[in-house]
């Protein structure tokens, strides 16, 4: 029975070639655009999964009063881990102290490398269950130690065996590789750990750390823990909330340090805080593209139905002998489902061709590394139950409708469809265009909020102006003859020193005080150190004052302020004023527009510059504009390696840089916008497929008309009007539905556009225009058709 079932199932797919591929083709892009999504979550809710122990992997965050305003921060005081081993040590496997992720030069012989990594506490390889290629998992033990990722590994010694070998960490250190791991994956928070380098070491070469009178007022490291597999997280981290307010001193408990766990498992997809309370992160756009992926696949599934009832009449005949002849409406349901199976599984084998064929351009917009998961057995598993329950909802409403037809009425002749029988394939075509619409409205709203954004004033101009990390401070030694010789040279217009690049907030502080100031308030302001010429380089705009300048030896106590800053202290007029850091007094020389730093999306922060004295951590030069790039950097980069040969030379453009902050809502906005269009194609698909079937069914009214008088235009109008109505009604209802959605999406976003109104009348025309496109050419050819050949048998 099952093969009779097929092969009855492959002759009528064979016999209508253009719906079978209508139908096959539809599904196929559906259900790719489904496994793609599916792909993208998966890497989404398997991030960080790597690491073994991710279930009780946690990081050590605060929450403190800045401001007035309760921040949420992942600093720590280097003694963290040591206060908490030795306080809740029985709640915890590991509590290890970190440094940032930050650039490191290492050398061995002949060859350079900068490189990212950690200074970690020995316990890391266990607590992050790093896969040991060689040596073992005590390596770090010895100060003076180094583990080398896979790749670094090669990258440095080649074929060679590294173990044991010697490098020179940015010439000052030797350090011995006493192990390789496995390079950690891309969907790790610690994807770019090249290597890791012992805590220990990190504390005895820099005498700042040893030196601070207060471990506990100064945040600069990250704390990682794994909780003891009998704790639960949510009980050890109300255990140490205190941890820190009982160790600060009494002017630092105003700043009302609150110490939480926030488990690995939330970093990646709830990372945002706001007011001390996780309010998500990268969650949204995950349902946002699990509800995308359900609604393409829907739409090709509509597609599926709709051109299986609308011919439902050609296969009347063959259900009312069906039935004559002994067959059950199960048999002939069962027949249907297995007919639109068959379709399905072609659809899939199309579908996955299509993903293997597009992944490469996915992942490239996605920011991912996906493949395929060919060996995965809950992939196969899910494929089988995606496939099933992808063949029950295309399959159920033409089963359910094609068996119900009466033997009698059908073999009599009098068999008619009725009006109400094109009523269902209506509304699944309005809901077609009310999903596709929707999804345009949504793509042109977030490419919108990106390039408002961008619009934004930043105060300060990024063009020509690039970022060199300091790493070891060769350069500062010969400061004034290097700027010289480029000027010279006509490579730059100005170079400076900056303890934070003009792309993020590296150190701030607290300590300050003014006229008429609440001592009760704590708090926490970007405090960048600059050189004289930082204001020449970057080219930051002044409200009032002046900038920093080498005739007033005055400057060393000054301090540039942005409008935040102004407007937070309160003062009208604030050139001349004195604000107190740290009991030295400094005068406000000038007043200068808000530098966007950090999110483009949310207000600036009151910020405060002053002239560094010690070695800036970032070099920023801004390029001579009269002179080609390329050969400016050319130069810089010759007297770079006379005055700096032990470092390579490493350069990023500032505007690179900024681009990057707007990374998340691009892709959002590129993939929406593919899945927009791939609802569209799915939906005209089965626009075009009705509109040939109406064509078809209404070929005799159209001869009648057409010997009557009718114009090409007159019937092109007649067979156009349906489908234009359709679409209209999809409009009214898509335009509050999206107004709402992306109404509640851009709350999020501080600053943010206004939705305009012409982004929905742009959408409702290029729906008709795409709708009259597709149904035009089925309307005009069978206006054209000559009259004789459908009226020849009447």
């Amino acid at each position: 029975m099952l093969k009779n079932y097929l092969t009855i199932a492959f002759r009528n797919l064979w016999k209508n070639k253009v719906y079978s591929s209508l139908n096959i083709g539809g599904l196929a892009v559906g259900m790719a655009v489904a496994i793609l999504i599916g792909l993208w979550m998966y890497d989404e809710f398997s991030y960080n999964r790597y690491h073994q122990n991710y279930d009780r992997l946690v990081r050590v965050m605060q929450h403190n009063v800045y401001n007035g305003k309760k921040e949420s921060q992942v600093s720590n005081p280097a003694v963290m881990a040591e206060e908490i081993r030795q306080n809740y040590g029985s709640d915890f496997t590991y509590v290890l102290q970190s440094s940032w992720n930050s650039s490191h030069i290492l050398a061995y012989g002949d060859k350079r490398l900068l490189q990212s990594g950690n200074y970690f506490e020995p316990a890391v390889t266990e607590m992050l269950s790093l896969k040991m290629l060689k040596g073992t998992r005590n390596g770090l033990k010895d100060p003076y130690s180094i583990l080398l990722s896979q790749s670094t590994a090669y990258a440095i010694f080649g074929d060679a065996d590294p173990m044991n070998k010697v490098i020179r960490l940015d010439s000052k250190y030797d350090v011995k590789v006493t192990g390789v791991y496995e390079d950690i994956p891309y969907n790790s928070e610690f994807r770019e750990m090249s290597f890791l380098l012992p805590w220990e070491l990190y504390i005895s070469s820099n005498d700042w750390i040893k030196n601070m009178t207060d471990p506990w007022g100064s945040n600069f490291s990250q704390t990682f823990a794994q909780v003891a597999d009998h704790a639960d997280i949510a009980q050890v981290s109300a255990k140490i909330k205190n941890v820190k307010l009982n160790n600060v001193s009494e002017e630092d408990k105003r700043y009302k340090a609150e110490v939480f766990l926030h488990p690995m498992s939330q970093w990646h997809l709830y990372s945002e805080f706001k007011n001390g309370i996780n309010e998500g992160g990268r969650i949204q756009f995950v349902r946002l593209f699990g509800v995308i992926g359900v609604f393409v696949l829907l739409l090709a599934c509509i597609n599926f139905m709709n051109l299986a009832t609308a011919r439902s009449e050609k296969r009347a005949k063959e259900v009312g002998i069906r039935k004559t002849v002994g067959s059950v409406r199960q048999q002939l349901i069962f027949q249907f489902f297995s007919e639109s199976l068959v379709v399905v599984v072609l659809a899939f084998v199309l579908a996955l061709i299509l993903v293997e064929l597009s992944l490469p351009f996915f992942n490239e917009v996605a920011d991912k590394r996906m493949t395929v998961l060919w060996t995965n057995p809950l992939f196969w598993l899910s494929c089988i139950s995606f496939i099933l329950l992808t063949g029950l909802i295309a399959g159920s409403y033409p089963a359910l409708y094609l068996s119900s037809f009466q033997p009698v009425k059908v073999l009599k002749g009098t068999f008619r469809a009725g009006r109400l029988a094109s009523v269902p394939r209506k509304v699944l075509v309005v809901l077609q265009f009310t999903v596709s619409v929707t999804l345009i409205i949504g793509t042109v709203v977030v490419f919108r909020q990106v390039q408002h954004a961008k619009d934004r004033p930043i105060g300060y101009d990024r063009d020509g102006l690039i970022q060199v990390d300091v790493v070891i401070p060769e350069i500062h030694k010969h400061w004034e003859v290097v700027r010289n010789e480029l000027k010279t040279a006509g490579a730059i217009v100005e170079m400076t020193e900056a303890t934070s690049p003009t792309t993020d907030v590296w150190n701030t502080n607290g300590g300050f005080t003014w006229k008429g100031k609440d001592p009760n308030l704590a708090l926490d302001f970007p405090n960048s150190g600059v050189t004289h010429e930082f204001g020449k380089t970057v080219g930051w705009q002044f409200v009032a004052g002046r900038d920093f300048s080498r005739e007033f030896a005055t400057d060393s106590s000054a301090f540039v302020i942005n409008e935040a800053m102004a407007k937070f202290i309160g003062m009208e007029n604030p050139v001349g004023e004195q604000i107190t850091w740290d009991d030295n007094s400094y005068t406000i020389i000038g007043v200068i527009k808000d530098m966007v730093v950090q999110s483009p999306y949310h207000p600036v922060r009151a910020a405060l510059f002053h002239l560094s004295k010690d070695n800036g951590n970032v070099i920023l030069l801004k390029l001579n504009p009269a002179k080609n790039a390329r050969a400016s950097l050319n130069i810089i980069e010759q007297v770079f390696k006379q005055y700096n040969p032990a470092a390579p030379f490493e350069y990023k453009f500032v505007d690179e840089q900024y681009a990057q902050k707007f990374g998340d809502e691009e892709r959002i906005g590129t993939l929406s916008g593919v899945f927009a269009g791939f609802a569209i194609f799915i939906s005209c698909l089965g626009l075009f497929g009705l509109a040939s079937f109406t064509a078809e069914q209404r070929t005799k009214e159209i001869g009648v008309r057409k010997v009557l008088g009718a114009s090409v235009t007159d019937l092109w109008m007649l067979l156009s009007k349906d489908f234009v109505r359709l679409v209209f009604i999809s409009l009214l209802i898509a335009a509050p539905v999206a107004y709402y959605l992306m109404y509640t999406w851009l709350q999020r976003y501080e600053y943010r556009l206004q939705i305009s109104w012409w982004i929905f009348i742009g959408a409702a025309i290029g729906a008709l225009l795409i709708t009259l496109l597709t149904v035009s050419y089925q309307s005009i050819k069978a206006a054209l058709a000559n009259p004789v050949k459908s009226l020849r048998s009447e």
